[in-house]
């Protein structure tokens, strides 16, 4: 009998365990209360305002309750005032040229700051992201406050949410669970740099989908950022050439959903079941998330504002890939050129790709030893440590963390 190769053994059973699934459920759940009800009231046009504010979920994994709750909150304001800044440049009929300026100070502004509150997933994307596609919808919305309204609520749930599972969690844990403080991402010059970056990536790719025309700008500008998620030049490439496939499997799982003519309700429920796979392959496999992440943007945008379906599909194509061409090319130019300011993080592959050298040690809360490499999967390991030895001491570091972490707030 055929057996699969070991290392294929630990990706193919993680894959049907409950700490896979348990996070893709909590985020599931935080856009299926509010989005089924806008469909049964006929409000669809309104989903894109939830989706946003349930991005508000994605934040926070593998984090201790009071952890995720400060975590989750952070990333609720981020997404409700980037929501806002889109419904405001719209009310106002700002330029394209202002949105663009726009975004870019909102990004500059917001890297620097989800780095310091040590944010994962990491960057402020889906701000980034939230804020150019309701620039572009909200022109045509009757009701904006109603819009806003939906956002934070749907983000306030999202938080409950989590802190309920995460509670829950503990408590029937006990002492077993370990978690790793989260220190900044990066600070100093080195956050400076990569708000440079931010900057410097949206600013031209947002000229680019203006000379295309306006409707490519913010498509453009979101494949710009997604690069820079990642902390080295290496994993930003990765990062890129991950976007742009993806996004072709995500715009042939598109194709059908546009083209048929759905009515509004089921493209709803659709948008509504994408997210969970969406969420549930975000963090092992992003190319393969952004599969089912397209169909459910675009899904989302054309209940928000109806545009021809054929004529999005191709778009969102070319901008993808003059988007991420971009950023890789700001990510090769702008490199780290200091160490100091940057933390690695335990688990810090999470949403970002892999950012930790294979060449490392780990621990791994399931079989309780240290491990040469990335053997085990993310949300099992600790580490990255420079040797066997460190790596053996990983729970007693965490634990003098923890304490030192918990005596500072007191």
């Amino acid at each position: 009998m055929r057996t699969l190769p070991a290392p294929a053994r630990p990706r193919l059973r993680h894959a049907v365990t409950d700490i896979d699934h348990l996070p893709a459920v909590r985020v599931f759940v935080g856009l299926a209360i509010p989005g089924l009800l806008l469909i049964v009231f006929g409000r669809t046009d309104l989903l894109i305002y939830a989706v946003f504010g349930s991005f508000t979920g994605m934040y926070g994994f593998a984090e201790s309750p009071r952890q995720r709750l400060l975590h989750q909150s952070e990333a609720a304001v981020m997404l409700t005032v980037a929501v806002g800044a889109g419904i405001l440049l719209a009310r106002l009929h700002a330029s394209p040229a202002a949105l663009v300026a726009a975004v870019t100070v909102f990004a500059a502004l917001a890297s620097p700051v989800t780095d310091r509150l040590g944010l994962r997933p990491e960057g402020p994307f889906f701000g980034i992201f939230a804020f150019g596609a309701i620039a572009m919808v909200a022109g045509v919305q009757p009701d904006p406050l109603l819009a806003l309204l939906i956002c934070a609520g749907t983000a306030l749930l999202c938080v409950v949410v989590g802190w309920v599972e995460s509670v829950t969690r503990a408590r029937r844990a006990g002492t077993a669970l370990i978690y790793a403080a989260i220190p900044p991402h990066r600070t100093g010059r080195v956050a400076g740099l990569q708000a440079a970056r931010y900057a410097l990536a949206i600013s031209i790719a947002g000229g680019i989908g203006l000379m295309l025309g306006v409707g490519h700008a913010n498509w453009v500008m979101a494949g710009a950022a997604v690069p820079l998620a990642a902390a080295r030049a290496r994993d930003r490439i990765h990062r890129g050439v991950h976007r742009v496939g993806g996004t072709v499997i995500g715009l042939v799982v598109t194709a059908p959903l546009l083209l048929s003519g759905l009515s509004p309700a089921v493209l709803g429920l659709a948008i509504i079941a994408l997210l969970y796979p969406t969420e549930l392959f975000m963090a092992r496999h992003y190319a393969l998330a952004l599969g089912f992440f397209t169909p459910l943007i675009m899904a989302m945008t054309e209940l928000a504002s109806h545009a021809d379906p054929l004529t999005l599909l191709v778009d969102r194509g070319v901008d993808t890939l003059l988007g991420a061409a971009v950023g890789v090319a700001v990510a090769v130019l702008l490199r780290d050129s200091v160490v100091p300011g940057f933390r690695t993080q335990p688990c810090e592959p999470m949403h970002t790709g892999g950012m930790a050298d294979d060449d490392q040690w780990y621990y791994c809360l399931k079989h309780h030893t240290a491990e040469h490499g990335k053997t085990c999967w993310f949300g099992d390991r600790l580490g990255p440590y420079p040797d066997q030895a460190t790596a053996e001491r990983a729970l007693e570091i965490v634990r003098a963390r923890n304490k030192a972490a918990d005596e500072e707030d007191d």
